[in-house]
């Protein structure tokens, strides 16, 4: 069983979970609830949950300023959250689980099951450290995104450390301005989807790169480019005039 607390504002919002939680995820044992920042403080100090369900808006004050209060955590989170853009692209960089209101049981289910499987691994005050990062900068800011390497653990890569995306199957490669290629287990759509398309181009189904990364372009059909590392990359022939057009805006 997982000891598990429940933090938001609105009483509907609550009573919905609890019930979700009790009919659909019977490893789950429901131990308290709060409206409040000051409240949730109080019951994971005494109740030492496991996993928290933190709602991200609440009066005076929001989930970040009540992690900033207790940093470094010794639990799992599961942000519950309405839609909003800029904080699903907050959450993907950092590689933490958010719930969309009003939840759904399958995603409910699903973030509970992987939060579990967390539990007893210790990295996750670095994920959360660099979600309140992020939080912190403007959109067009957000630095870094999270390399996962499918065992539980991540490392935090700036956006300006990365040359290029290879893709490998399921897998990518991730090269690095140090001579590193890190092996991700998200494949390369999944880090096209993540990372800044005003940096990032897909020039080839394989390749991810980064626009800022180019040394130089030799003309061809497609053409090829070279990055800073001295790699020589393929442009794909249908993303050609997509290319140009993107260098031209540099």
């Amino acid at each position: 069983m997982i000891r598990v607390l429940t933090v938001d504002d609105e009483p509907k919002n609550l009573r919905i979970i609890k019930e979700l939680l009790k009919n659909y995820c019977p490893q789950v044992d429901h131990v308290g609830e709060a409206d409040n920042i000051d409240k949730a403080i109080e019951l994971i100090h005494s109740l030492q949950p496991e996993l928290v369900l933190l709602d991200i808006e609440m009066p005076h004050g929001n989930a970040f300023d009540l992690l900033d209060r207790i940093m470094p955590v010794n639990f799992e989170i599961i942000f519950v959250t309405a839609f909003d853009a800029y904080t699903l692209k907050a959450f993907k960089y950092s590689a933490l689980d958010y719930l969309l209101k009003p939840v759904d049981i399958e995603e409910l289910k699903n973030a509970i099951t992987k939060a579990q499987q967390r539990v007893d691994q210790k990295n996750f005050n670095m994920q959360l450290s660099n979600l309140l990062t992020n939080f912190k900068q403007q959109d067009s800011n957000l630095q870094k995104v999270a390399i996962s390497s499918g065992n539980g653990a991540f490392e935090f890569v700036s956006f300006d450390e990365i040359i290029y995306c290879e893709a490998n199957g399921p897998y990518t490669y991730v090269f690095t301005v140090n001579g590193r290629k890190l092996v991700s287990s998200k494949s390369i759509k999944e880090y096209e989807e993540t990372l800044p398309d005003n940096m990032f181009f897909r020039s080839h189904h394989s390749y991810l790169i980064n626009l800022g990364k180019i040394k130089k372009y030799n003309k061809g059909r497609g053409g090829e480019i070279e990055m800073e590392n001295g790699v020589h990359l393929e442009i794909a022939t249908r993303r050609k005039e997509d290319f140009l057009k993107r260098i031209n805006q540099l």
